[in-house]
């Protein structure tokens, strides 16, 4: 596919869309772009997680009276899945658009690629080697035990109204799933503009931006505090009417879903004439300036309405440049 025709490169080989992001069309009454956001609000990705939230519940996840009881053996079980699952997708797309290179920089937006660019920041001088064994040594034990803490909940009635079942509360529960990455990016907003405070971004939170120019594997490597706030998410579903699926599916999204910022290609060829979008600018930028964009896709424009929005143009970098002045007057006085 030619790149050029839905972006532009500059110099240093580095890619940009033409098109600024924009946040759900909804909030600017741009009633007719609800078709194309529609579709791709539900194909691929969130079709992908709630695909995979079934595949768990009705083959992975262990019976109900197993999950009544804590015990190493399922805990274990659900880690080797997870883990299989994560390398899966990680590894491939890393294998494929990283370390293969079949798509070359096309819609890459740093046209450099982390391993050509060894760093003493990184474990090993390594971005892709300590990203990866941060994923499985923190990332995915801190997430199975999350998910282990809330199957336990739901086979012993754990919950502050108490789980409630498909069969007599379907419309809840299709109208909760369709929610589900509204409430990830409240959530998401909220612990990321926390841990962007300079105590916690010096203590936590710089480990995951020493990956300055994101990969597939930097996708869950965070300092260990940071993994229990992001895959704490799931723990609103023990707060509102929720059933384990929606559970899973929410799991899903900040688990799996977790990618789809850090890709560092706009699109992904699948063969010379599709290509699947991957939603990854919004994060890019915010790898790439720091203190803008602490949501996600602008499906609840947080950033926007608190002006931390950055939406790829000349004019996003004036503001975030004038706020940056502003700050630093204050500091100084």
């Amino acid at each position: 596919m030619d790149d050029l025709k839905y972006g532009i490169r500059d110099k240093q080989g580095n890619w940009a869309p033409k098109e600024p992001l924009e946040i759900g069309p909804f909030w600017d009454a741009k009633w007719h772009k609800m078709g194309n956001f529609m579709v791709e609000f539900i194909w691929p990705w969130n079709t992908f997680h709630m695909v995979l939230a079934l595949l768990y519940w009705f083959f992975v996840i262990p019976e109900v009276e197993t999950l009544k009881t804590l015990s190493w053996g399922w805990g274990l079980y659900l880690f080797i899945a997870n883990a299989t699952g994560i390398f899966v997708l990680y590894g491939g797309i890393e294998l494929f658009y990283y370390v293969q290179r079949k798509q070359g920089r096309r819609f890459k937006y740093n046209a450099k690629f982390p391993s050509d660019h060894p760093s003493s920041v990184f474990w090993f001088k390594s971005q892709n080697f300590d990203n990866f064994l941060r994923s499985f040594f923190f990332g995915i034990p801190v997430w199975t035990l999350v998910e282990v803490f809330m199957l336990w909940c739901f086979a012993n009635g754990y919950h502050v109204f108490g789980w409630i079942d498909w069969q007599n509360n379907w419309l809840w529960l299709v109208v909760l799933t369709l929610f589900v990455p509204a409430i990830h990016e409240i959530h998401f907003f909220c612990i990321h503009w926390l841990i962007h405070r300079p105590f916690l971004y010096k203590h936590v939170h710089s480990v995951h931006h020493n990956s300055m120019n994101p990969s597939p594997w930097s996708s869950l490597s965070m300092h260990p505090v940071e993994h229990l706030l992001f895959f704490g998410e799931v723990i609103w579903h023990l707060l509102i009417p929720s059933n384990p699926i929606v559970m899973l599916f929410n799991m899903h999204v900040v688990g799996y879903g977790a990618v789809n910022g850090h890709i560092g290609f706009e699109k992904l060829e699948v063969t010379e004439k599709t290509a699947v979008n991957s939603h990854a600018y919004a994060h890019y930028l915010h790898h790439k300036y720091f203190e803008v964009n602490y949501g996600a896709d602008g499906l609840v424009p947080l950033d926007k309405w608190f002006g931390l929005w950055h939406d790829g143009t000349k004019e996003a970098d004036e503001r975030m440049k004038a706020r940056f002045r502003l700050k630093k007057q204050k500091l100084n006085s």
